[in-house]
């Protein structure tokens, strides 16, 4: 009895105040101190007055542990806060030397100075759940090269993919011949097995079961009691028209089979476009460049552009420069899961012969004179969508 009540009168000293033992004291902080200083400081006292760090003083220890764990149950939790620096212990329970609130609160940090030295949510009565057996299955991707006409257009094809899937003997249960999995002998179900400590209890993933509870006396021999096997699966895929390269498809449900009975991953397609030999995509609009010769350009005419669904007129006006654009609305790439569709710009290339014959020479020379120009420079006048297109 005298010994309880010596390491009572220590706790009050340690406190700093009789009775009424101020929980800015206990840690040793200010009022005025941040939300990490007071962590920091409970911290560090924890580690210090924990009983079984004080096996000579064991009694006292306790003492102590449970004054600095009331008073961080308090000072951690913002509301319970300001309701003590307002009303003081009146405002917390009316105590101060009531029980400490031991929730979550108060021990979001607390595996950070133990470890798995001890669960405290074990030592209050509330123990963790035993692991499910059930496990999602993994999400799988699959990379597919397509044709650029191909990601215009859409495209409905199949795939192989190797993945695991639930096993056909045991549907996915692990065990042979419907047998019925059996209580783990080391921890009675639990999935943990606990220690005493001295003031604590320790709990741990119980080493026999790996924390599910339950063990496999007969594993099905087909999947060796994971409830899956290896297989090839042929799907089939729809691509939409207007997908870009690096585009992502998510199939639901289709990647590889949960252990135990557990729900499948997904499946992502991620899509490779092959480039075109002469369509440069941005975006939704295609961009091609067209060679018109100096006649063609001087006096205009009309010329036949290939586009993704076929060639379309296009008229080039007389006196047409080099590297004009034009856009021919509508012809570009399909937005992606809309109804619209991107345009096409088309960029004139004024083409000069490497050779003349005599003919044409001689047609030009005397053509010469009425269309020769000074030859001052002149600001550059092409489109800036011209500029961008040809970098």
């Amino acid at each position: 009895m005298g010994g309880a009540r010596n390491a009572y009168a220590r706790s009050e000293r340690f406190c700093g105040v009789n009775n009424k033992r101020d929980y800015y004291e206990v840690l040793g902080v200010s009022r005025e101190s941040s939300d990490q200083e007071i962590k920091s400081a409970y911290r560090k006292l924890a580690l210090q007055h924990h009983p079984d760090r004080n096996p000579g003083d064991k009694e006292a220890s306790e003492e102590r542990f449970k004054v600095i764990t009331e008073a961080y149950g308090v000072l951690a939790d913002s509301d319970k806060r300001a309701a003590y620096d307002r009303f003081g212990f009146a405002g917390v329970g009316g105590g101060g030397g009531g029980a400490p609130d031991f929730s979550s609160t108060v021990f979001s940090g607390f595996e950070d100075l133990f470890g798995s030295f001890f669960d405290l949510e074990d030592l209050f009565g509330r123990g963790r759940p035993k692991r499910s057996r059930a496990e999602r299955g993994a999400d799988l991707r699959y990379e597919l090269e397509i044709a650029f006409e191909e990601a215009a257009s859409g495209l409905d094809t199949k795939i192989k993919i190797p993945r695991n899937e639930t096993c056909s003997s045991c549907r996915g249960s692990g065990s042979a011949n419907g047998s019925q999995l059996t209580n783990c002998p080391a921890c009675g179900g639990r999935g943990q097995v606990r220690y005493s400590q001295g003031f604590f209890t320790v709990s741990r993933t119980c080493p026999q079961c790996g924390g599910m509870g339950q063990i496999n006396r007969s594993p099905c021999p087909d999947c060796r009691g994971d409830g899956r096997v290896r297989r090839e699966k042929v799907l089939g895929i729809k691509i939409p028209p207007g997908v870009d390269d690096g585009t992502r498809l998510r199939v639901s449900g289709e990647g590889a089979a949960g252990r135990h009975g557990g729900p499948p991953g997904d499946l992502y397609v991620v899509l490779k476009v092959r480039p075109h030999a002469y369509f440069e995509r941005r975006g939704d609009d295609l961009f091609i460049k067209i060679p018109v010769s100096i006649t063609q350009a001087a006096l205009g005419t009309e010329m036949k552009v290939p586009t993704l669904n076929g060639q379309q007129k296009m008229k080039v006006p007389e006196g047409t420069q080099p590297g004009a654009v034009f856009r021919l609305r509508g012809h570009g790439m399909p937005v992606l899961n809309s109804r619209g569709k991107g345009d096409l710009y088309v960029c004139v290339d004024v083409t000069v012969p490497a050779r003349l014959s005599r003919d044409q020479r001689r047609i030009l020379e005397s053509l010469a004179p009425s269309v020769e120009v000074e030859n001052k420079p002149v600001e550059w006048a092409a489109s800036d969508k011209a500029k961008d297109f040809f970098g």
